[in-house]
């Protein structure tokens, strides 16, 4: 197993939808169905359901309708593709081009405290959706209370990853 990155140094990208083939390909299903990060690196981190992780190099690569169909190396048969079933597939932060100014990677708002405009905690964001043109922040209370905010300026005027917090103005507010 491969020594694992400090935390802040993998973002995660997807998962393994399933094993594709009898060669050992996976089906990796972005978080972000306009990704095309997988394109853009040569190794990915996986996370398997049982725990254990690793860093693979990608030895191919190739586009299927909702999926990235991918060869990584020492992943032969479909035996073997099948034990990363459900596995969270990480990118390395430093393959990638950093963010732009007012750009963000969305696995970097995933556990930012959020706040409203007048300074009351709303909760944490827990997840992005993408179900639209916009991400969609997913914000859980202490209850598991949902909140449900789009990642556009009208709704999120400031983001501060240093302070790890974020400012939104929840859609009822908005109106």
């Amino acid at each position: 197993m491969s020594q694992k990155p400090a935390p802040k140094a993998l973002l995660e990208l997807g998962y393994v939808a399933r094993a594709h083939g009898l060669h050992g390909e996976l089906a990796i299903k972005p978080f972000d169905p306009a990704s095309t990060t997988l394109e853009e690196v040569d190794r990915i981190w996986v996370r398997r359901k049982d725990g254990t992780e690793q860093a693979f190099a990608i030895e191919s690569l190739r586009q299927a309708s909702t999926e990235t169909l991918v060869v990584l190396e020492g992943v032969r048969g479909r035996t073997a593709a099948e034990a990363f079933k459900s596995a969270t597939v990480l990118v390395f932060r430093e393959d990638l081009e950093p963010p732009g100014d007012d750009e963000y990677f969305q696995g970097d708002l995933v556990g930012l405290a959020a706040f409203d405009p007048e300074g009351k905690p709303l909760g944490t964001v827990e997840e992005l959706w993408e179900t639209g043109p916009v991400p969609n922040l997913v914000i859980r209370d202490a209850q598991q209370v949902e909140l449900i905010v789009p990642f556009a300026d009208e709704f999120v005027p400031e983001v501060d990853l240093a302070a790890g917090r974020i400012v939104v103005r929840p859609p009822e507010l908005t109106e």
